[in-house]
């Protein structure tokens, strides 16, 4: 990815910057670059029907988890910001959205930004991307991440090839995402990753693909 100054990972939601850019952060992190990430939904819409966990608690519990992964990579707390809007039907916010996303750029004059595919199979992260797309600052380079695949594929992608001690980390942070991957058990339509999409999340290499500027 080059020797950016500054880095800005975009997160439709909490766990996304991990499943997408988890070795890049931490790379650039151990070179010094410094790295902000921004996650634009609350998160609330896991596991609407637990009453274990009502959205306050739910809500604040998967922003702990973002900036206990993050912190653990070298990311502070303060350098991690959460927009707050709806999760789920980001599109009726996607104003909203664009306009926090442009503080977060312009606010630390940001090198790099990285975004989700465009072609992900989940609407929030399509309204993140076309939101950041419509952004335009000089200097910025952008790059995207896959998270949830569709027949869609990343066309002239970069691979961030993970080292075996890389991949083992990745998956234990993946996995320390717990309201993701089963903690919460009182909500049977609730969300949790099944083993097959964390061995997904944590394949071998991260995939970027460089966006116009």
């Amino acid at each position: 990815m080059g020797s950016p100054k500054r880095l800005l990972v975009v997160a439709p939601h909490s766990d996304d910057e991990v499943i997408g850019a988890y070795t890049l952060i931490r790379r650039l992190r151990r070179r010094g670059v410094a790295v902000r990430v921004v996650v634009v939904t609350d998160g609330a819409a896991s596991h609407p029907s637990s009453l274990r966990w009502p959205r306050g608690r739910l809500v604040a519990e998967r922003r702990c988890e973002s900036r206990r992964a993050l912190h653990r990579i070298g990311v502070a707390a303060a350098a991690v910001a959460f927009l707050g809007l709806p999760d789920g039907n980001l599109h009726t916010r996607a104003a909203a959205a664009r306009r926090g996303l442009s503080r977060a750029i312009g606010h630390v004059h940001m090198t790099l930004i990285a975004v989700p595919f465009e072609g992900d199979d989940h609407p929030d992260h399509r309204t993140v991307a076309a939101c950041v797309a419509a952004l335009r600052r000089p200097g910025l380079r952008k790059i995207a991440y896959p998270v949830w695949p569709t027949g869609q594929r990343p066309i002239g992608a970069r691979k961030l090839s993970l080292t075996a001690q890389e991949r083992l980390a990745k998956r234990h942070a993946v996995r320390g995402y717990r309201t993701q991957t089963g903690q919460i058990t009182d909500d049977p339509d609730g969300f949790a990753m099944t083993r097959q999409q964390i061995a997904a999340f944590t394949r071998p290499r991260e995939m970027f693909v460089e966006l116009p500027r």
